[in-house]
């Protein structure tokens, strides 16, 4: 996935000279702290700007070339430091498309590593998606492993309102499965406008016991739980991944998840509110009266992430904790 990512973002300095890309250590031959941006300082190297160790003034440099017509791609080197993002973000970026008595468009895109799994501690495991749900005229999207990270870079850039693009860093080693097949078990197809949504589970239209609604950093552990519940439980899964988190697109979806026995929401971000709370209320207006039973929504507990290895793989969402609540 980190390559099909970094040919995303060739492809876009290629084809627009008005992209440019911003981050700390993103020149070569360093390419990024994941390898994501490898390369395109010596191919672009008046548009690929290596930045001093500020975030904050990184987004507002950012904000400013998109008020001027650019359009801006910033890397946070880890997605916890784009806390130090937040008031340019909030206060100026997204209130610029819609304060000024007009529309206008901030082009501007904060790319995100985020998640735990690989042992960084703390301060660089988080998944902070829930602090930018419902905040006017910025969208949230996710990398999936799933779906082909250019069109939904096209998307972000000409919508005219600034997104944030959450990368799941397990991802990166992961293969891309844009084929339309999983381990030869499931299958894949693209559901809605412009394929919003990726829909993997048996090839066969029956409605499932569970469709699962997880983002492309969960799909693995959920389709490795998927595949134990079809083999030891004869229980099946459906697996319905968006693009994009915020607004949540559900209409291409809700007729599966309408028919579905039961419907689970998961998100990596520790509980209380949250991208995952969000979808359940959107569920509940939507189906009521059509769901057989409440939605069930998993999300890793309220707590810092520890930095053990055994010690955070029991704070994160597993594939064990999806089989055992797909069980109950």
């Amino acid at each position: 996935m980190v390559d099909a990512l970094n040919s995303a973002l060739h492809g876009l300095l290629a084809d627009d000279e008005s992209v440019v890309l911003l981050g700390e250590d993103i020149a070569d031959p360093y390419g990024g702290a994941f390898r994501a941006t490898r390369g395109l300082s010596s191919a672009y190297p008046d548009r690929v700007i290596s930045t001093p160790i500020s975030e904050n003034a990184i987004a507002g440099v950012a904000g400013g070339l998109a008020l001027c017509g650019d359009r801006a791609i910033v890397e946070v080197m880890f997605g916890d430091f784009i806390a130090l993002c937040f008031d340019p973000i909030i206060n100026f970026i997204s209130k610029s498309v819609g304060m000024f008595g007009r529309p206008v468009p901030m082009r501007v895109v904060f790319r995100c590593p985020v998640g735990g799994n690989r042992g960084y501690g703390p301060t660089h495991s988080q998944s902070p998606q829930k602090h930018f749900v419902g905040v006017p005229h910025l969208a949230l999207y996710e990398l999936s492993a799933f779906h082909d990270p250019r069109p939904i870079f096209d998307e972000m850039l000409n919508s005219g309102t600034p997104a944030i693009f959450f990368e799941d860093k397990v991802l990166y080693t992961e293969a891309a499965h844009l084929d339309g097949s999983w381990d030869g078990l499931f299958r894949s197809r693209s559901v809605g406008p412009d394929a919003t949504w990726a829909r993997v589970g048996l090839d066969e239209d029956a409605p499932p016991d569970w469709a699962i609604v997880a983002p492309g950093g969960m799909a693995s552990r959920a389709l490795a739980a998927m595949r134990r519940a079809l083999l030891e439980l004869e229980l099946t899964c459906e697996l319905l991944i968006p693009s994009k988190l915020y607004p949540v697109p559900l209409d291409p979806v809700l007729s599966r998840l309408a028919a579905a026995g039961r419907v689970m929401v998961i998100e990596d971000g520790v509980a209380g509110g949250g991208w995952g709370a969000e979808v359940s209320r959107l569920l509940y207006e939507s189906l009521w009266g059509r769901l057989r039973h409440p939605v069930r929504l998993l999300q890793s507990p309220c707590a810092v992430i520890p930095a053990a290895s055994h010690l955070e793989r029991g704070h994160l969402i597993q594939e064990s904790t999806i089989y055992s609540a797909l069980a109950e």
